[in-house]
Parts: C-alpha cells; structure tokens; sequence
C-alpha cells in the first residue's frame, strides 16, 4: 500500500532551546487509521501541526500526497483536513453557516448536497440552524469534524477527537471513523484513551520525548509484546513455590492459594508443560484462568522502558 504521508528528519527547536521534535521519520499508508500514542508533552501536536502547515519544522520535510507542505503549501493543505483538541467556532454563527464557510475558506464551489450529506452523517442535520455556542460540547466537537471534511480532504487528523465526549457518543464517533475510512479518508488519529486506538486503529505509532519509538501493526504489536498471565486456584495452599518449579516464570500469592504463570506469546506451549510438572508434583488444581495484557499496558511499559 502506498504511503499517502512521508516525513522525514524532521526536527522542532524553539528559540529557548527546547526540542519538541528530534529527528522524525514516518509514513503513513493511504487509507489507514494510525493512532499515534504519547504522555502529554511527547510532541504528538507539534507534529501534526506542522504536518498542516500550522508550525513550521526546523529542519526535515513533510510531504502530503506527494505535495511538499512547504514548498507546495496550497496542494498540501487541500489534502489536509484537522480536528484540532480545542473547540473554536464563532458562538453565533449557525451550524450550517460554519460548516460551508469552512468549504470555502479552500477555495471549493458552494455544494449544498455535500455539506448537507456529511452533516446527516454526523447526525447535525437537524441541528444545522442552531447557533454554536447553543449546542453541547459532543455536538461542537461533531461540528469541527464536518469542518475538517467540508473540502473534501483525503487525510484527516483527528487530535483527541474525544476528549470531554460521553462514552456513548464516543462510541458513535468511532463508527463515523471507520465509515470515513471506508470511503477512501485516511486517518491519523491522537489520543489519550488506550481503547479508542486498540478499538479502531490498523498500526500504532508511540512517541516519547520527541522521538518516535515505536511504529507497528496493531495486531502485531499485541502479539509481539503482550504478556499473558495465567492463574492457577489451588486445591491445597503452598507456603512456597517448589524448587521443581523454577524454570517457570511464577509468583504465588500471600494466602498461598494462587499461582501465576507470566509468559509471552511465544511461550505457550509452556502452559502444558507446567499444568503436566504440577501433576507430577501432585498439586491439585482446582481452577484456571487467563488473562492477556491491553494495549494500555504494552503502552505504558514502551514508555517506562524508552
């Protein structure tokens, strides 16, 4: 799959000194959704904003469908459409009004049908003559999307587009989201909930102090890095895990009643290994139960780790 966004060396220096961006490269695949994943500060704004054209790099490029953002601003920036985390609408226009000004602040024909159709499709149609500052934050936030598509973009940056949404409402935009993408947009999404990325996202990217650490494939990410943890409920409580036990990564509780076996995808075949030396030792079993790490926590331990 071609990559519909390329950035490369790219690099953020204030004039204080501080390095928000450290060497950057990445590409994203056209009709993607990438979740980019960092603690406040990583520098996941930084770089979007200089991807649309918002802030300028230090050094490096960004390349937009092929158009130079700086070099060929007005290309690059049709292609771009930007949720940005803070709601900023004029409080007395009507939804219509923002919404069709947005279309043509990039320089496209007036196109009744189009705004109407993606107004139904962020359920605004019968909020389209309300003013802004008459509806709720979820319903604002639906507002700066259908702005951010209101030129028709084919990439759109989605930066904490759920912040402050209910969680039925965020449920309903993931929905939006994955209808987005099917229609040809691709999306690059940042975000604070572990779960909206491992719900929706193809690959994940994490950054940490301006530097991005990780790029994967969702799915391979979980299984290359996720941990497993099986637990075993005792019939008979042990006062210390035996010697012939060892070679297993195992801890067992205060009452003595549990054992848990830690293992890696890789390891499974480990699982009947133990369940077989338990036998022999005559530990009696009286439950199972398996657990597998989140994306939360593959993703706090990248951080802690970098």
């Amino acid at each position: 799959m071609h990559s519909i966004i390329k950035v490369q060396d790219l690099g953020k220096t204030y004039d204080s000194g501080f390095t928000a961006l450290n060497n950057i490269s990445l590409e994203i695949k056209r009709g993607e959704i990438f979740a980019l994943l960092g603690p406040n500060g990583a520098g996941k704004t930084t770089l979007i904003s200089i991807i649309c054209g918002i802030a300028r790099a230090t050094s490096g490029n960004v390349l937009a469908d092929g158009f130079d953002i700086v070099l060929n601003y007005r290309e690059a920036r049709e292609k771009i459409g930007l949720v940005p985390q803070e709601l900023t609408n004029d409080a007395f226009e009507s939804v219509w009004s923002t919404v069709n000004f947005s279309r043509g602040l990039f320089g496209k024909a007036p196109d009744k049908a189009y705004i109407e159709k993606i107004l139904r499709q962020l359920s605004l149609w019968d909020k389209r003559n309300a003013k802004m500052r008459e509806l709720s934050g979820g319903m604002k936030r639906r507002v700066m999307i259908a702005k951010a598509l209101s030129h028709e973009p084919d990439i759109l940056f989605l930066d904490e587009p759920t912040a402050g949404v209910d969680v039925e409402l965020r449920r309903d935009m993931w929905e939006m989201v994955r209808e987005l993408r099917e229609s040809g947009v691709t999306i690059i999404l940042t975000t604070h909930y572990i779960e909206e990325a491992e719900e929706m996202a193809d690959r994940i990217g994490v950054i940490r102090k301006g530097e991005i650490i990780l790029v994967e494939e969702k799915s391979a990410l979980m299984d290359k890095l996720g941990k497993k943890t099986l637990s075993i409920h005792l019939q008979c409580n042990l006062n210390a895990i035996p010697s012939e036990l060892s070679a297993f990564n195992l801890t067992l509780d205060q009452e003595g009643s549990y054992l848990h076996f830690s293992y890696d995808s890789t390891e499974s075949d480990r699982v009947a290994e133990l369940l077989a030396q338990l036998n022999t030792l005559e530990i009696g079993i009286k439950d199972l139960n398996s657990s597998e790490s989140s994306l939360e926590d593959i993703f706090v331990d990248l951080v802690k780790e970098a």
